[in-house]
């Protein structure tokens, strides 16, 4: 690495630990869920910040994260990773687990293995991944891969704060699992983002046209009848 390089990498570094935040809140409406309607609860949605016209240095070292396999859930339900990022797959539960993913996003097959053991998966592309276990259908979780270090997920009340981001123009780009991709694609906008940042974007995001359809298992084939069934938007 040369000088100018160890000078840049240094800055760019800098800019990330003491730039701007932008803040701001997420509401959903036209929600069949009960808690999204009644409760109000507008978290799992993921923002994140796309440099216009730059991509972000690659970390040196890759990224780790962790999705719990316990009670028969994967923990958390929506999961927001960097792109190169390896995710744990540990299994809490005292029965045999088979997570997976056969839809776009990165397809992986962890296989079967037994209670307390985990399993490693890195994630190499950006995109949307969907993950199921063989065995148990009415588990489901969505892991999000962004190619960039400034991303968030809602809280319940859907405020979100995405901090450390150089000044310049970024496209901002949301994902919500209940939303449909032509829905998702009229929230991406251009930000400028200045020293003092931003404090104030809101966003609503509808789920109207949101289809619930079984999924089937890693040979997409149906599971057995006395098994669960879990919508997913195709």
């Amino acid at each position: 690495m040369t000088f100018l390089s160890v000078i840049c990498f240094s800055l760019l570094a800098h800019l990330t630990a003491t730039g701007a935040e932008v803040a701001g809140r997420i509401q959903l409406r036209d929600s069949q869920e009960r808690k999204v309607e009644r409760g109000h609860d507008y978290s799992n949605v993921v923002v994140w910040l796309e440099p216009v016209g730059a991509k972000p240095l690659e970390p040196e070292t890759p990224g780790k994260a962790v999705m719990l396999q316990k009670n028969k859930k994967f923990v958390p339900h929506v999961l927001a990773v960097r792109k190169g990022t390896l995710v744990d797959f540990p299994n809490l539960d005292a029965i045999f687990h088979n997570a997976f993913s056969n839809f776009s996003g990165q397809l992986f097959d962890i296989g079967l293995y037994k209670p307390g053991s985990s399993r490693t998966v890195p994630f190499q592309r950006p995109g949307i991944v969907r993950v199921f276990c063989n065995i148990h259908s009415a588990m489901s979780a969505v892991i999000v891969v962004v190619d960039t270090p400034w991303f968030a997920i809602t809280g319940q009340d859907g405020t979100f704060r995405i901090s450390g981001i150089p000044a310049g123009e970024y496209r901002m780009k949301v994902f919500h699992e209940r939303a449909t991709p032509a829905v998702l694609a009229k929230q991406e906008r251009v930000v400028t983002v200045n020293a003092d940042g931003i404090s104030d974007l809101a966003l609503t995001i509808s789920e109207n046209g949101y289809l619930s359809i079984p999924h089937g298992n890693k040979h997409g084939k149906p599971y057995p009848r006395n098994g669960d069934s879990y919508g997913v938007q195709q």
